[in-house]
């Protein structure tokens, strides 16, 4: 990875408390997995970005790095790698995530 996509990606995650780098974006997810995280945080009720990695090749095959994750989608919360869809479904059905997002918003 590039030093310039590696601030590129610190950047996009120091301006996002929630980021998400998904197939697709959040009104038009590409692929299921990335559905099913954008269906968990509108559950939530919470802002938050994505990036669709299927639009820029360099940051589809860098977060992979940068995360050492092989897989999209990949949720960050406070600038910290969470996981994926199935990590935050259960994150959100033992109520972890609801309180991880609550703590990350309400830090400045």
């Amino acid at each position: 990875m590039t030093p310039e996509l590696k601030e590129k990606i610190d950047n996009l995650l120091q301006q996002n408390k929630i980021m998400v780098f998904m197939k697709g974006n959040k009104l038009m997810p590409q692929c299921g997995f990335s559905n099913n995280v954008v269906q968990i945080l509108n559950t939530l009720g919470v802002p938050f970005e994505t990036i669709d990695v299927l639009s820029d090749s360099e940051i589809r095959q860098g977060i992979k790095e940068y995360s050492n994750w092989p897989t999209i989608p990949q949720v960050y919360i406070n600038g910290e790698f969470v996981g994926g869809s199935d990590i935050l479904i259960e994150m959100y059905q033992k109520g972890e995530l609801q309180e991880k997002v609550e703590v990350a918003l309400a830090s400045s």
